[in-house]
């Protein structure tokens, strides 16, 4: 039975959806974000005249486009909202957070989250099995296949990135077309739920001319995604085909796309979290990362660990290969 464990690191929780031992999915949370099912209270500040749609301020200054407001719900007026969609930053640009109306003033609103008078969570950081590490190689492989955007399979590989517009996937190889395809179809189901990938999503196939070909692939992919909730369409003449699944949050392609440095400089402390020994630790890390590493995450480090922790910093380090070990003092 597939289980979700979550790991409470510093800086960041982490969560893996385990299967037989095999890792199926990921999500990850910083402190302080917004995420979908929060239930926040906030002062209206905008309505679309003749809409159910709005803008809120909720009261750390952060703005959320909010829908299915009531006809008493003007502007100024203090309301409940469900987040639907955390804020999603882009280059250049943040998509603000989605949410729906569920109060006006104290006056509670129809809700399908609430089930005899209680709230239904689906928050799998809360329902998920809290554990104090994750196995030795887990997040990692998934941290790193996130990093550089791309899962391996035998005679290719899949390789995602991120636009304004979409989450692309390209497939690449040196298989026939037919069977390039075909091969790359539980890459491509892999990195949709280990990269937490929602929105629109295009996929790039090699072309087939064959409809046959065409069909033999849909069919597989359709089998792969049967336990994914997702609309698809059909693969056309040019190999190309287009998902859309429910987006809640950023990816992890996402965050390595607009925050590299940050999450960089989080694995770096779990790195030194994870090192074992009597002594001082010692966390080597690009320069760039110590300027992100907070000093209360430190702090955190040295309780966890019971050690003292000293960073270096090596230019010649990539930002992603941090390295610690525990030295004596």
């Amino acid at each position: 039975m597939a289980e979700w464990l979550v790991e409470h690191g510093i800086g960041e929780t982490r969560a893996l959806l385990i299967e037989n031992g095999e890792i199926v999915a990921s999500k990850l949370r910083w402190p302080g974000e917004i995420s979908a099912g929060n239930r926040l209270f906030a002062k209206l500040t905008s309505r679309t005249a003749g809409k159910r749609r709005g803008t809120a301020t909720l009261e750390s200054g952060q703005e959320v486009l909010v829908d299915q407001l009531p006809p008493e719900a003007t502007e100024g007026a203090q309301i409940g909202v469900r987040i639907t969609r955390a804020p999603i930053a882009e280059r250049g640009r943040l998509k603000r957070a989605q949410g729906r109306c569920f109060m006006v003033g104290s006056r509670p609103l129809d809700d399908p989250e609430k089930t005899a008078g209680e709230t239904r969570t689906k928050d799998l950081f809360v329902l998920g099995d809290s554990v104090s590490q994750f196995e030795m190689g887990d997040w990692e492989e998934v941290w790193h296949s996130a990093s550089s955007g791309t899962i391996a399979f035998a005679g290719g590989e899949v390789l995602c990135s991120v636009t304004p517009a979409m989450t692309v996937i390209d497939i690449d190889g040196d298989l026939p077309p037919r069977d390039l395809a075909l091969a790359a179809v539980p890459a491509i189901a892999k990195a949709l739920r280990w990269f937490d990938i929602g929105g629109n999503i295009g996929i790039d196939f090699p072309t087939l001319e064959a409809k046959a070909d065409r069909r033999a692939v849909d069919e597989a992919l359709e089998d792969a995604l049967a336990d994914w909730s997702h609309e698809r369409t059909s693969m056309n003449g040019f190999g190309f085909v287009q998902l859309v699944a429910r987006l809640e949050g950023p990816s992890l392609l996402h965050r390595f796309a607009t925050s590299r440095t940050a999450l960089c400089a989080r694995y770096a402390i779990r790195v030194a979290e994870r090192a074992s020994g009597a002594g001082v630790t010692l966390l080597r890390v690009h320069p760039a990362l110590a300027a992100k590493i907070k000093p209360d995450w430190i702090t955190d480090v040295e309780r966890r660990t019971g050690r003292p922790l000293r960073i270096e910093t090596q230019p010649g380090l990539a930002l992603e290969a941090p390295s610690a070990q525990v030295v004596s003092a």
